[in-house]
């Protein structure tokens, strides 16, 4: 009886298993037409729906007179204006492409500066209109670029001629019969050859000319027989005896900065700076990490404008000549992920504040880093405030911000 309840065991497993194959079987012929279903559907779906074209915008063109930066026309990317000397922008200097394929702002154009309307000449001269200059027509006893200075109508009761340094009797020889007389280097005759005076030649006047080869890069000191040059105060003159070299007061500790400001060197100088953050307003509040880095304190869940801020504020100070030549690299912006974090995948730079914006455009230089260029040149002494922001997105969503404050400090002198 047991042997035969074994035998019927068996025969009920048997049958079991049968009854899943089967079921497996037709569990996967339904899969398979499933499947085959939906790619047939897909590949319905993919003919009728065409594939969109990468949104861009048309492309633009310079201002006459002026200069583009950017060369790329797809959404999200921006195209900068700019003029040449003389002439100043109307319409818009930055211009970013939308998704509906049309740009933002104005067009921009050039238009040119008057330099006249200031009415620069003084003491009754008359302005004549040039090409990103002017000139001064003076009257009489009125002289300089700006008829700023009495002219002399009467030699000056005192010259160098009076001085027995910048005067010489000449070398004089009988040949022939005759007298011939000559000067020592940088000294000319005045005179005929019996009774004349060996007189001092000021180079300095000599080669101030226009378009006469300079002498110095600062000032020209005449002296008897020749010349020396001269540096303004906070540089020193080099070896080649014309050029001058900015003294680096804070590396040579001849600055009087205070305890908690920091020495900055610039030409012709120094300046002391402390850079601080900026008063806590709502839920926005910031800690100084270092002498010029600020760093926004936690957000707050539910605060927009408090992730919206900022996240740092870092602090940039720069020397610059007078009347650099434009276009120049000023300053860049790079990001970088933290490790173990996805970086952004897209980033916006722009110029968020300061004086004389219109000076700098913001230009991408590759994917990561953004350039501040000075465009439009600078004529010193003065000292320009430029902030640059650049915001990271992920996914066209935006994630952080940071501003850097860049104070430019222009020297009164080109070099």
């Amino acid at each position: 009886q047991s042997c035969l309840s074994r035998q019927q065991l068996l025969a009920a497993i048997r049958q079991m298993q049968q009854l899943l194959k089967g079921q497996e079987t037709r569990f996967s012929e339904g899969l398979r037409a499933v499947r085959s279903r939906l790619s047939a559907i897909h590949a319905s779906l993919a003919k009728a729906v065409p594939q969109l074209p990468t949104a861009s915008c048309p492309a633009l063109q310079a201002p006459v007179d002026g200069r583009m930066f950017g060369t790329k026309y797809l959404v999200d990317h921006e195209v900068h204006f700019a003029c040449d000397p003389g002439f100043q922008l109307l319409g818009s200097s930055t211009r970013m492409c939308q998704a509906n394929g049309s740009w933002t702002g104005q067009e921009p154009r050039c238009a040119e500066i008057s330099e006249c309307s200031s009415s620069p000449c003084q003491n009754g001269g008359t302005c004549l209109e040039g090409l990103s200059h002017f000139k001064c027509l003076c009257p009489l006893q009125w002289t300089g670029t700006t008829c700023q200075y009495q002219a002399q109508t009467a030699p000056p009761a005192w010259s160098v001629m009076d001085d027995p340094a910048f005067s010489r009797q000449p070398r004089c020889a009988q040949i022939a019969e005759t007298q011939q007389c000559s000067c020592d280097p940088g000294f000319h005759m005045n005179g005929t050859a019996s009774n004349g005076i060996c007189q001092d030649l000021n180079e300095c006047e000599v080669y101030q000319q226009e378009g006469g080869p300079r002498l110095c890069a600062h000032a020209c000191v005449n002296v008897p027989g020749s010349f020396r040059c001269s540096c303004p105060a906070g540089y020193v003159l080099l070896g080649d005896g014309k050029s001058c070299e900015d003294i680096d007061e804070c590396s040579l500790s001849q600055d009087n900065c205070t305890s908690g400001s920091t020495c900055i060197n610039t030409r012709g100088g120094f300046q002391c700076v402390t850079p601080q953050c900026p008063l806590a307003a709502g839920n926005v509040s910031y800690v100084k990490t270092s002498p010029f880095q600020c760093e926004r304190n936690p957000c707050p869940m539910e605060s927009l404008s408090c992730h919206q801020a900022p996240k740092t504020i870092s602090f940039h100070y720069l020397s610059l000549p007078s009347k650099l030549q434009t276009p120049a690299p000023l300053f860049r912006m790079a990001t970088a992920a933290a490790p173990g974090r996805p970086g952004p995948d897209s980033l916006r730079f722009g110029i968020a504040g300061g004086n004389n914006r219109g000076h700098f455009v913001v230009q991408r230089s590759d994917r990561h880093t953004g350039e501040l260029l000075l465009v439009q040149s600078l004529q010193g002494p003065r000292t320009i405030h430029v902030d640059v922001d650049m915001a990271e997105y992920l996914d066209r969503v935006f994630q952080t911000k940071h501003l850097s404050k860049i104070t430019l400090f222009v020297s009164a002198y080109e070099f």
